[in-house]
Parts: structure tokens; C-alpha cells; sequence
């Protein structure tokens, strides 16, 4: 471990929670140099949507590699691009009579992000952007200014500004949409100081703000705002996008339409990174060629994995297994919260958040987790929530056995 210490920047994370050296990793289970095995409810924070080491895109990746296939070629065609990109509008967008056009912008969902914002402020000559409480959206100045967090947002060395921030959804209790009105009564005000913004961006589910899921009545009012004043809409669905909530929009039943969804993490299929931002094209053509670029804009073996994991789409049965693994651990998981007055479960499909009203407590379970061969991690305000985030193909033994293992600990740290 001394190499980390001594040579790997202070500012690691991840490795400080899960303080060990993982050496292999099979769908749902890592196991370290030492030959311990963990269950993984944390799936590379939702990029490992099928696992680790899916056999059929490594199998995939190592044909393409076998037969010299292009791994690197900017925005250049390739045939592992073209191949992605029918697939993806054959079973993803044509079912649901999208026109968007996909944009491919860098490796992670921060870029994603950027390039989204840049584009909503061209196309209506405006600086202002309105994001919400508890969101995040990336780390670079754009998506950070976007982000809630005062812990990161405090790095940034310089004022983030052109975007404010408004409370999320209210939680799903029927609470009506009181801030959405007075936002639109302050836009129609001409004397308000208040002016429509570019664009609104929102997630459906906001993993990193504590698997917070907004209202249905809400992101449609919200929708309607930004169409009503000409802003435009876009959903971040980076984190519970591809599958994350039992269908591959986490807005998939919720009568929405985006100008822009962002997408990454799970887009890439095996692990690999991948960014992708689709666009309707009345605003795609507001683009000039090579006015927007990246060295990394679009990577093939991110293709050819991508285009593996589009097969789980083209049928239910994945869809179908992940919203029976929801009821799963709905069930498990209540208890918890069922014995203190202050904790709430919140999620959809396959992210869940355990509200443990204490950070303190939260810290404690994910490090007896771990101790027990569980990953898990914790998010929200005071990282207060565990987070529940396991491959969507996880084996159901280990479903129920971690699900077991986190609400032992949860009740041995009350």
C-alpha cells in the first residue's frame, strides 16, 4: 500500500473507504490480492451497470482487438461507431420516436454536461442557468457551477457563476409545485430582476444529492416552464440512466421530452469511458463543425462494449428482473427504517438510498459493510444516505446475502 501513499496525490477517495487492493472482479463480486471477496453495491458508482468483466463484451472487445480494430480515432468514422450508433437508434431511440442526433463528446458525464450547457446558451443567447438543491452534475467549472455541493464546489479557486439554484422536487406526497409558480410569476414579472435562464437541468433521480426522486407532476411543470419561456430542458441521466430504474430512461413513464439527455457511465457497457449527449436536432444544428471537440470523443471499444449491452434492450427480460430485484429490496431495506421515525427509503428500480439522519452513523455502517465483504458507499447531505447501486446483473444469492449484510449493520449501528 506504501506506493499509493507515497506517490498517488492526496486527493483519493474511494481507496480511503475500501482501504484494501482489489486484484480481480466477476459481475457482482471483487476479491482483493488477499483472496477476500465483497458483494458490490457500488458498481463503479453506476458505470458497472452489467457488471464486472461481462463475458460477452469481453469477448467482444478482445475479437475487435484481435482483428486490429481502430481503439482510437476522434470523431473519425469507424465501424465500431456506426455499428453503436444503429444499434442504439434501432433499439433505443425508434421504439420511442426520438429524432434526437448523438453527440459524442469526451470520455466522462462532466463532459457530457459542459457541452450540453454550451449548447443550450448559444442556442438562446442567454447566460443563466437554473439547476436545483442537491443536484450534481460534474466537476469542471461548467457542471460544478451547476452542482449544490459546498465541499466540491469549494475547490474550484474561482466564483461559479451564471447559475442559481432552486429547491428540487418535494418528495412524493403529493406536496404541489409552490416554487415552480412563483418562478414562473417572477419570469412573467417584467420588473422582477428575474429572467428566464438558457436552460433548466435536472436529474430525475439525484443519486450523489441522496437518491432523492422527484415528483412526476413536478419535472413535467418544470418541463413546461422551460418551454413556455424558451429555455431549454435537459435531464442529466448520467448515474440512473441505461437501465439504472427498470427501463433505460429513468424518465421513461414519466410523459417527459428533453431537449438534451445526458449519458455516460453505463453507456459504455463494460467499463470502459464514454459520454454521449443526445440532441434534438432543431438545436444539434445550431453547431458548427469542429466548433466543439475532444481528444477523447468517442472511443471504440466503448463502442463495441456499448453495442453488447444494447442486446439487454431489445428484450424485457433484464428490464423486467431489475424491477422484481426493486420489490426485493424495498422489502429488506424498509425494516430499517421502519424502527426510527427520522430514516427514509427512497429509490427506483435498482438505486435505493438508506436516510440514516446521521452521517456519523452512515460512515460507521459502510465501514462494517466493507469489513463484512459488502461495498456500499454513502451520499447526500452530510453523506447521511447509504447508497444502494449494484450491477443490474447481480446474481440474486448475492442481492439477498448483501442486502442481508447492510441491514445488520444498519441495526448494529443505531
Amino acid at each position: 500500500m506504501s506506493i499509493f501513499t507515497e506517490r498517488e496525490s492526496d486527493i483519493r477517495a474511494y481507496c480511503r473507504v475500501y482501504d484494501t487492493v482489489f486484484k480481480t472482479a466477476q459481475n457482482a463480486i471483487q476479491t482483493d490480492e488477499q483472496g477476500k471477496t465483497y458483494i458490490d453495491f457500488f458498481a463503479g458508482a453506476g458505470v458497472l451497470n452489467f457488471g464486472h468483466n461481462n463475458s460477452k463484451m469481453k469477448q467482444a472487445i478482445i475479437d475487435y482487438l484481435n482483428q486490429d480494430g481502430v481503439t482510437h480515432s476522434l470523431d473519425m468514422h469507424t465501424t465500431a461507431k456506426r455499428e453503436f450508433i444503429q444499434a442504439f437508434c434501432q433499439t433505443i431511440l425508434e421504439p420511442r420516436k426520438m429524432p434526437h442526433k448523438l453527440q459524442f463528446m469526451g470520455p466522462t458525464g462532466t463532459n457530457a454536461v459542459e457541452t450540453a450547457l454550451k449548447l443550450a446558451r448559444r442556442v438562446t443567447q442567454r447566460q443563466d442557468v437554473v439547476a436545483f438543491s442537491h443536484g450534481f452534475h460534474g466537476m469542471t467549472l461548467g457542471a460544478l457551477a451547476c452542482t449544490a455541493n459546498e465541499y466540491f464546489r469549494g475547490a474550484a479557486g474561482v466564483p461559479l457563476n451564471h447559475v442559481n439554484h432552486y429547491s428540487f422536487s418535494p418528495p412524493q406526497n403529493g406536496v404541489s409545485c409552490v416554487d415552480l409558480a412563483e418562478l414562473r410569476a417572477q419570469y412573467q414579472d417584467g420588473s422582477s430582476g428575474i429572467k428566464p435562464p438558457a436552460a433548466f437541468i435536472v436529474e430525475v433521480i439525484q443519486a450523489e444529492g441522496g437518491v432523492n426522486v422527484a415528483q412526476k407532476i413536478w419535472l413535467q411543470e418544470l418541463q413546461k416552464l422551460a418551454k413556455d419561456f424558451g429555455a431549454l430542458f435537459i435531464i442529466d441521466d448520467i448515474q440512473v440512466g441505461c437501465g439504472r430504474t427498470g427501463s433505460y430512461f429513468s424518465f421513461d413513464d414519466l410523459e417527459l421530452d428533453p431537449d438534451i439527455i445526458c449519458l455516460a457511465k453505463g453507456i459504455g457497457g463494460f467499463g470502459t469511458p464514454l459520454a454521449m449527449n443526445l440532441v434534438k436536432p432543431e438545436y444539434d444544428k445550431h453547431w458548427s463543425p469542429g466548433e466543439h471537440t475532444g481528444t477523447f470523443r468517442g472511443q471504440c471499444l466503448s463502442f463495441v462494449a456499448g453495442k453488447v449491452a444494447l442486446n439487454y434492450f431489445k428484450d424485457n427480460s433484464l428490464m423486467e428482473q431489475v424491477q422484481a430485484n426493486e420489490k426485493i429490496i424495498q422489502e429488506k431495506l424498509a425494516p430499517i427504517c421502519e424502527e426510527r421515525l427520522n430514516r427514509q427509503l427512497r429509490g427506483k428500480g435498482m438505486i435505493w438510498g438508506v436516510d440514516l439522519a446521521d452521517g456519523a452513523i452512515a460512515k460507521e455502517v459502510v465501514a462494517a459493510a466493507f469489513e463484512q465483504g459488502l461495498l456500499v458507499s454513502a451520499c447526500g447531505s452530510g453523506g447521511r444516505v447509504i447508497k444502494v447501486i449494484p450491477p443490474l446483473t447481480i446474481e440474486p444469492e448475492n442481492l439477498h446475502k448483501g442486502l442481508d449484510i447492510l441491514v445488520a449493520c444498519c441495526q448494529a449501528h443505531s
